[in-house]
């Protein structure tokens, strides 16, 4: 027989936003204790009134709870409530202490107030104008996203996204939703397709709405760029939207022309793109040395702005190639005598080529393992340009690559971001075509994780008469977004290219330097002896929870106590995947209990499944350019205000304000992805090497992994999975056609 429980939310012990569950412990009628209610319900505040029908357990560890089969809540209408209520967090900018101020003031008309006359608020003692407007905005923000999730969950969607949907769409978001529920996927980050396809169904869209059809072609595409295709093949394409949705393949292709028609996507081939001079295949593994099978290059479809971008990068390069040289006649001989002298070095063979090579030529490519040279080449490229009286701009892809190639150099570099000059006002870059780069040479180092969309932008804003330097190493991991731009250039011949292989004396007596080579060269890497002076361990263990126990405590004892590296600032753990016990999730929950485990007095915020607290490292997961932070961006959380709903964190030594209803774009950065490492350095790095990773076990991925730290790299795991991903050299090709566009003439 069910029963009900009817009170007062005293506080929620925990609540998951996107499934609704909930542990509350509320003030109940008939009782003296606060008693435990466990539930579903998307919305739920301390201080509210809750009515939940089911029945009492007795559960193991907690002991008795009411377990309601439904949960109904309603605003607070005691004024104690409404105290409670107000200062939860649920407005920004009222506490505790200005919540109880406003309830003193208002008694059991407070929320009557906030709905319709907020303006009496100044009656309240410290509460200015801006104040008011705040509490205002909050108040109404808060109420017409409730209203969304009202909605969402009437449809049984759990979403933890509400304020952000209100945020885009505004008080017609309801209607909006109706309409079309698939927008949701392409407007709303972080709603994907089977959220707004669940959605849609239960709003009553037929299964065969040509709306359904053309969201699971522009998710298929999307999830396929997230893998780092430009193009996909429309064959595996249709496939891939037939088998999301179960709509005849005639359905999908009919949604495939029509998003062609309003122009959302390209059709395009490799004949098309090489002027029909190309056979509609990728060459054979004879022609290249490549073992892998080529790939159908035929009929690509393409989401409109990647076709752009790769058309855009190929244009480009084409352009630059065939513009004036900046540099005077120089007597390459004399000056690279003059160099060797400046620089106090003796430039190898492959150096001299390069350097003369860089010169001569409009672009250059320039690609090496650790240790072979690419800096020096880098450097004495500058001071040729220098001496002649040249402008000379340096770039990266990431702040740490940028800070890194600074302090290499001599001379300011820039984040590509920073450097086109990205403007919020305007919603894009200052620097492009119509106003270019102030530069006679570019140097663009970590180029291996360049996207397409990116490097394109860069490159419209580089000079006609501008030389430009691609430096990077090609046997790392591609870039994390779409494309592989540095393999395509070198892979198409049109750009000259320095591959520099001898390792140099001094780089060779580090034992990281060796362990990267051998790994490219398919062989195991070697050890440094333990408790010697090496920078390359390998430690051996079995079970996942051994090698955790093991990264753990190099974590947080070992490390710091042998080499006086610091926990939080220079050791990287590094895992090559998200998911399983030894990925990056299980990782940080370990080293966030280990390091900062909180407690009396340290501020936290839970939010979509993490719990973020003061002295968190942190990692930033999108680009955001309003914030001027961006994908893989490392900080520290320095504080957390729970009555203006906000937490910062310290990137590089700039505060960056982040509204805890947009938490999601952060994730605990104690661990993160190899993927995510790219083009950062750090004086530690820690890998665990596990079968959980079986099909993650990839030389480039090691290879990039080994490549990261500085001062010490550490393996933690078997010997066996080690081998296996050092002897996978059949790295996933990605879809493209960019190589094909910059050989056409």
């Amino acid at each position: 027989m069910s029963e009900q429980v009817t009170g007062v939310v005293e506080r929620i012990t925990f609540h998951n936003l996107d499934n609704g569950y909930c542990v509350l412990r509320v003030q109940a009628r008939g009782h003296r204790d606060l008693v435990t209610v466990v539930g579903h319900t998307q919305q739920v505040i301390a201080g509210e009134y809750v009515t939940a029908n089911g029945e009492w357990i007795t559960d193991r560890t907690h002991g008795q709870q009411f377990k309601a089969a439904e949960i109904k809540t309603n605003p607070p209408h005691t004024a104690e409530g409404i105290a409670r209520y107000l200062g939860s967090g649920l407005i920004k900018g009222i506490g505790p202490k200005y919540a109880q101020r406003i309830v003193d003031m208002f008694k059991e008309n407070t929320l009557e107030v906030l709905d319709k006359s907020p303006t009496f608020l100044a009656q309240v003692k410290g509460i200015g104008p801006k104040m008011i407007e705040k509490i205002r905005r909050s108040w109404e923000e808060q109420r017409e996203s409730r209203k969304i999730m009202v909605f969402l969950q009437s449809h049984g969607i759990g979403t933890a996204r509400a304020v952000r949907i209100y945020k885009t769409y505004g008080e017609n978001a309801i209607e909006l939703i109706k309409a079309n529920p698939y927008r949701l996927s392409a407007d709303i980050w972080g709603v994907g397709f089977a959220t707004a396809d669940e959605l849609a169904i239960k709003l009553g869209l037929p299964r065969d709405s040509p709306y359904r059809a053309q969201a699971a072609v522009r998710h298929v595409l999307s999830e396929a760029s997230s893998d780092g295709h430009v193009g996909f093949p429309e064959e595996l394409l249709c496939a891939g939207a037939e088998e999301l949705t179960q709509i005849p393949e005639a359905g999908i292709r009919d949604a495939i022309e029509q998003l062609r028609i309003v122009d959302e996507v390209v059709r395009d081939s490799v004949q098309s793109a090489s002027g029909g001079r190309e056979s509609p295949v990728a060459p054979a593994k004879e022609e290249t040395g490549d073992s892998r099978p080529p790939l159908a290059l035929d009929n690509l479809i393409f989401l409109k702005p990647l076709f752009l971008a790769e058309l855009g990068v190929s244009r480009a390069i084409k352009a630059l190639a065939r513009g004036p040289h900046p540099l005077p006649a120089v007597d390459m001989s004399a000056a690279i005598d003059w160099i060797e002298k400046k620089m106090g070095i003796l430039l190898a063979g492959s150096q001299r080529v390069a350097i003369q090579e860089a010169v001569a030529n409009k672009l250059m490519v320039v690609t090496g393992g650790p240790g072979t040279g690419k800096t020096t080449i880098v450097r004495a490229i500058i001071e040729i340009f220098l001496a002649k009286s040249l402008r000379v701009l340096l770039c990266a892809p990431t702040g740490r690559a940028a800070k890194r190639l600074t302090e290499s150099t001599g001379r300011e570099a820039k984040t590509i971001h920073r450097l086109l000059e990205f403007d919020p006002g305007i919603g894009g870059f200052r620097r492009g075509r119509e106003n270019p780069l102030d530069a006679d040479m570019l140097v663009v180092d970590e180029t291996s994780m360049v996207d397409v969309v990116l490097m394109n932008r860069l490159l419209q804003a580089v000079p006609p008469w501008s030389c430009v330097v691609f430096v990077g190493d090609v046997d790392q991991l591609p870039s994390v977004g779409a494309g592989s731009v540095l393999t395509d250039l070198i892979d198409s011949k049109t750009v000259p290219v320095a591959r520099l292989t001898e390792v140099h004396r001094q780089a060779g007596s580090s034992w990281i330097v060796r362990a990267a080579h051998s790994v490219n060269r398919g062989e195991v890497p070697e050890s440094a002896p333990a408790g010697g002076s090496g920078d390359f361990y390998f430690i051996e263990a079995s079970e996942p929870e051994q090698v955790i126990g093991i990264i753990r405590q190099m974590v947080t004892e070992r490390i710091p106590k042998k080499f006086g590296l610091d926990s939080f600032r220079d050791v990287q753990v590094l895992s090559p995947q998200v998911k399983t016990t030894l990925g990056v999730a299980n990782l940080n929950r370990e080293l966030q209990t280990a390091l900062n485990p909180g407690g009396h007095g340290v501020a936290e915020v839970k939010r979509f499944d993490n719990t973020f607290r003061s002295g968190d490292k942190v990692m930033q997961m999108k680009n955001n350019y309003d914030r001027e932070v961006f994908n893989g961006d490392i900080g520290r959380v320095t504080d957390i205000d729970a009555d203006e709903q906000m937490l910062v964190v310290e990137f590089d030594g700039r505060p960056v304000e982040y509204d805890f209803n947009d938490l999601d774009e952060l994730q605990l950065a104690y661990a993160c992805s190899i993927h995510k490492s790219q083009g950062s350095e750090y004086p530690a790095v820690v890998i665990p090497v596990h079968y959980q990773h079986f099909t993650m076990l990839q030389r480039n991925l090691i290879y990039t992994g080994i490549t990261r730290g500085r001062k010490l790299v550490a393996l933690v795991g078997s010997r066996k999975a080690l081998w296996k991903a050092v002897n996978s050299a059949e790295t996933k090709q990605r879809y493209s056609l960019l190589k094909w566009r910059l050989m056409a003439e």
